[in-house]
């Protein structure tokens, strides 16, 4: 009974979260919206990026439909239990709902960080935090709301009805939880690909034609792709992250209460990851107070404001989580607290180490900066360098805390409570997500608010102002997408043992040894599907960025007194191109995900859907990590040489770091962050999917 009394911190903890982003978003739009020029801008990224929103939830509705009317038949056949395809429909519904909201009020607040920016360093710094805190704190809220709703109506169901025969009924409440993160995955990766293959299809369009080919500066408003690049901030860096962080902290939720059923730990194993996320929403809440600047515009400072929040709310939950674990599992099960502790420490490692390899403060990223002296091609040569040794210190690092966790919370006596540990040190990593994702949000807010002083002609040291913000958006970013894939491989792994679980209550023995043939062939298979997925995405952002530069070249060649700023370019054109081409490109990336899986368990068996799985997530977490520390390398690498270094704006080392840059967005945003999605997809598909599977694979 004390177990389902302290269930009620999840509700609880839900609507503080959403009560807390209201009042945040009420402060945003009570600010100063700047002059006419400066709105009229705003309203019209604004636009563009509702437009872009609406067409594509439009198509992923379709999307939805379909699966959902297989999910029903499948239900009827006995495959699923009823509640399957409705969980999968509410699972994608939240997601994308967390991240319109994000969008919404990010657009709403770039022209308000500008004029904030106008009176100090930290007005601009609390109002683009702020907007980013309403991201973070959206998605937990809506997160937390999902998974109350579900278990507590499927609690009620299962008291009043019948369960499944061979379950208990809080087993029979996990499995069917686990799967509405089917929904939450397949609208995160729609959001994820298709954002970012419109925001960098427009990001490199601008640069190429912009910066390299015309010579004219960043966000000037004679560049017909300027309003498309800045849409693109939004509906790929704050409305695809959210849905994508979205279905990261179910999914690790729902995966750890799975395993706590398995581990026999029963309603306490549910109640510890959800108690720990509604603790992680005060924590945040808390932790958003202490991000305050000096007037002083250096990487350094605004750094300083950043881990105020974020460290502050890691020690909270680092202390409340003891008595929780104590008092809910036991003193026998005190190992579980070092787990989480071990997923809190690693996800601040993590986020240091990918500071150091992204951050125009250390060595790394300035001798990408020192390479553009000599050209393009060892700008490139050096960022893929920086991105692949930046990957060996996360690695262990996980390495270390999956081998901590394991071992800590019993997995030497029983293997499913060191799963459990395994799975509980995510939650911990992902608990303060409503300030970590804060602080990686605010960085599109930045950006789009140095774009909007640039067009509305403000003071040069208003840009200054928000180019300092925007540079520690990148680092930011950067972090958060370690963050995220640092916890997907944890997840990832408690997922593939949620999918042998799920095999084992359909009567199923697998035979898991690397001498099987068919688990070496799911695993040279899963190793090579994140490469073949970044091969997608990234021929997709060159098709669209393609279209966008003969766009952008046309205007400059047809329209005449553009570039004298006596006519204006049309900015609608590059964004309906954007949309279309991103709209269109990312249908077979996102269908890959769940193509894949089936085809591999069906035509190869159930032994090789787990080798898929394993591979996917070894090569995907490495692979995730170095395009995203690349990308953010080369782009502060870029903004280095801005602030003067090596001959400053204009310069040949200034156009070869453009071109690092350019060939790094869409190793940032769009192929890399995918990646978390992609793997733990697939084993959501594979979970729903496995009665299915075993019913019907050649290999019987």
């Amino acid at each position: 009974m004390a177990g389902f009394d302290l269930l009620l911190l999840a509700p609880v903890g839900s609507i503080l979260a959403l009560s807390f982003a209201a009042y945040l978003a009420a402060f945003i739009l009570k600010q100063d919206e700047g002059s006419e020029l400066m709105r009229e801008i705003a309203n019209a990224v604004r636009t563009g990026a509702k437009a872009y929103l609406k067409r594509q939830y439009i198509g992923v509705s379709i999307f939805f439909a379909a699966v959902f009317c297989i999910l029903l038949f499948m239900a009827f056949k006995g495959y699923l239990v009823m509640f399957v395809p409705f969980a999968f429909i509410t699972g994608g519904f939240f997601s994308g709902l967390s991240g319109f909201i994000g969008m919404t009020i990010a657009t709403k607040s770039s022209n308000r960080t500008a004029a904030a920016a106008m009176k100090s360093l930290n007005s601009g710094l609390r109002v683009a935090f702020s907007s980013g805190a309403v991201m973070g704190l959206t998605v937990v809220g809506l997160g937390l709301l999902d998974l109350s709703i579900w278990y507590y109506f499927l609690n009620w169901y299962y008291s009043a009805h019948a369960i499944p025969i061979g379950t208990d009924k809080i087993s029979a409440i996990t499995s069917t939880m686990l799967t509405f993160g089917m929904g939450a995955s397949s609208q995160a990766l729609f959001a994820r690909v298709g954002g970012g293959i419109f925001t960098k299809a427009a990001d490199v369009g601008a640069d190429l034609v912009g910066k390299v080919e015309v010579g004219i500066p960043e966000d000037d408003p004679r560049n017909p792709a300027v309003i498309a690049d800045n849409v693109g901030d939004n509906v790929g860096d704050v409305a695809g992250m959210g849905a994508d962080l979205y279905e990261s902290y179910v999914g690790s939720i729902v995966a750890t209460s799975a395993l706590g059923v398995a581990a026999g730990l029963g309603v306490a194993g549910v109640t510890v990851p959800m108690v720990m996320a509604g603790v992680g929403v005060i924590s945040s809440i808390i932790g958003t107070f202490f991000v305050k600047s000096r007037e002083e515009a250096s990487q350094s400072a605004l750094l300083a404001a950043l881990r105020k929040g974020v460290f502050s709310s890691s020690i909270i939950v680092a202390v409340i989580s003891y008595f929780l674990v104590k008092f809910t599992l036991g003193p026998g099960h005190i190992g579980v607290y070092w787990s989480v502790l071990a997923g809190l420490i690693a996800g601040v490692l993590i986020g240091l180490c990918t500071e150091y390899y992204t951050s125009s403060g250390f060595k790394p990223t300035r001798f990408i900066a020192e390479q553009s002296l000599t050209g393009p091609a060892t700008v490139i040569i050096g960022g893929l360098a920086v991105g692949m040794m930046s990957t060996a210190l996360p690695v262990l690092i996980v390495c270390i805390a999956i081998l901590l966790s394991y071992f800590l919370s019993g997995g030497g006596t029983n293997p499913n409570a060191g799963l459990y540990g395994i799975s509980i040190s995510a939650v911990g990593m992902l608990s303060t997500l409503g300030i970590t994702l804060a602080t990686d949000a605010y960085g599109p807010v930045a950006d789009n608010a140095g774009g909007n002083a640039q067009m509305a002609h403000l003071d040069p040291e208003v840009r200054k102002k928000t180019d300092a913000l925007d540079a520690l958006g990148n680092t930011t970013a950067a972090t958060g997408k370690g963050f995220a894939i640092g916890s997907a491989a944890l997840t990832a792994l408690a997922l593939i043992a949620a999918y042998r679980d799920q095999v084992a209550l359909l009567g199923k023995q697998m035979h898991l040894s690397l001498m099987n043939p068919n688990v070496l062939v799911g695993l040279f298979i899963g190793a090579m599907l994140p490469f073949f997925f970044c091969s997608m995405t990234m021929r997709a952002v060159g098709r669209a960025a393609g279209k966008i530069v003969v766009e952008v070249r046309r205007q400059f060649k047809e329209i005449a007194g553009l570039m004298t700023g006596e006519a204006k370019p049309d900015y609608a054109r590059c964004v309906t191109i954007a949309t279309a081409a991103a709209q269109k490109e990312m249908i077979a990336p996102s269908l890959l995900a769940i193509i894949a899986p089936l085809a591999v368990g069906i035509f190869v068996g159930i032994e090789a859907e787990v080798g898929l799985l394993c591979g996917a997530t070894a090569s995907g977490f490495v692979l995730a990590i170095m395009m995203a520390n690349s990308g953010g390398a080369w782009d502060n690498a870029k903004k280095y040489i801005e602030e003067g270094h090596y001959g400053g704006k204009g310069s040949p080392a200034h156009k070869a770091g453009v071109v690092g840059d350019t060939v790094g967005d869409p190793f940032k945003d769009t192929s890399g962050p995918s990646l978390n999605i992609l793997i733990k997809l697939m084993s959501m598909v594979s979970i729903v999917f496995a009665s299915f599977m075993v019913k019907n694979t050649f290999f019987k």
